[in-house]
């Protein structure tokens, strides 16, 4: 297992590499300047020049590509240019705000939707299969935008059950840290359940109609056992992958939820940073994402041979 660990680590290197090359580029693209941002609009051509020598923007773009990847190589982001602060700080504080909702919804999602997916399977082509469907249907069609302002309204307006503004990390205030999480991670376990819901149905559908649960069912076992003993764990699979693939897009930056419930998130800031030209905070976090989703799903293949027997990680 270490080896094979090994080995998809070193498959990544080329991949962050591109995975740098097109930010650094993309970000090259956006309009502004980040010298005229920080200096302001009166700032007269000396200071701007001055300002752009000491950011390194005056130097030909792959002397900037090399310079930025060799600080990045040595763990060094940069520094915002609106505030100075390090980038990587910047980004390991949001990230650590934003891993405290996704984890929870991502686990709720889990417990919710793999019972509800398995259970419509077993009774495919029935009235619980329908409805569950059509349920996983409808959430899965609902923006999450829209669904978070529609939990806003009602039980943070209406009902005034929540708070509206705000937010308490559950570092500093458990309790109210978890009551400021409520809304938001509601938005994202409605929204993920009906994903995983239809994955986790069409897999076990897959796995019932195998020869060896046909064989579970001639010695008289009965439905719930050869479900929840034969079928539940092969079944769980390809659902553990999409489970990996949504925590790596999840953990990236939820920025619609966080925008709506004004959560101070990873993708709260990748998006002020572009609405700010901050173009160095937003390398930093497309590249701490794209590191994020590859170690997610190196953990996902390394831990599929705990749901799958027949998957080894030689």
């Amino acid at each position: 297992m270490l080896k094979f660990a090994f080995t998809r680590l070193l498959s990544a290197i080329p991949t962050l590499f591109i995975v740098s090359v097109a930010v650094f580029g993309l970000i090259r693209l956006i309009p502004g300047d980040p010298a005229s941002l920080m200096l302001g609009d009166l700032a007269d051509a000396d200071a701007l020049a001055a300002a752009r020598k000491a950011m390194g923007l005056d130097r030909p773009v792959p002397v900037q590509f090399a310079i930025w990847l060799g600080d990045v190589v040595q763990g060094d982001l940069g520094r915002s240019v609106l505030n100075g602060q390090p980038v990587l700080d910047l980004v390991l504080h949001r990230f650590a705000t934003s891993a405290q909702m996704v984890l929870i919804a991502v686990g709720l999602s889990v417990l919710v939707a793999v019972p509800l997916g398995m259970a419509a399977a077993w009774r495919q082509n029935g009235g619980l299969d329908l409805a569950i469907v059509s349920m996983s249907t409808l959430l899965l069609s609902v923006p999450t935008f829209w669904l978070g302002l529609m939990i806003l309204l009602v039980f943070g307006l209406k009902l005034g059950w929540l708070p509206v503004l705000g937010y308490v990390s559950i570092a500093d205030n458990p309790v109210a840290g978890l009551i400021y999480l409520v809304m938001p991670v509601l938005t994202l376990v409605l929204h993920e359940v009906g994903i995983i819901v239809r994955m986790a149905r069409a897999s076990t559908l897959d796995v019932l109609r195998l020869d060896y649960i046909t064989h579970a069912r001639a010695k008289g076992m009965s439905e719930s056992a050869v479900l929840l003993h034969h079928a539940a764990r092969n079944a769980f699979g390809p659902t553990w992958t999409l489970i990996g693939l949504i925590l790596g897009n999840l953990l990236g930056g939820v920025a619609v939820v966080e925008t709506v419930f004004t959560i101070p998130g990873l993708g709260r800031l990748i998006v002020d940073s572009i609405y700010a030209r901050d173009y160095v905070v937003v390398q930093g976090c497309l590249l701490f994402v794209a590191l994020t989703y590859l170690l997610v799903n190196l953990v996902v293949d390394l831990l599929y041979p705990l749901f799958d027997p027949r998957v080894t990680a030689e």
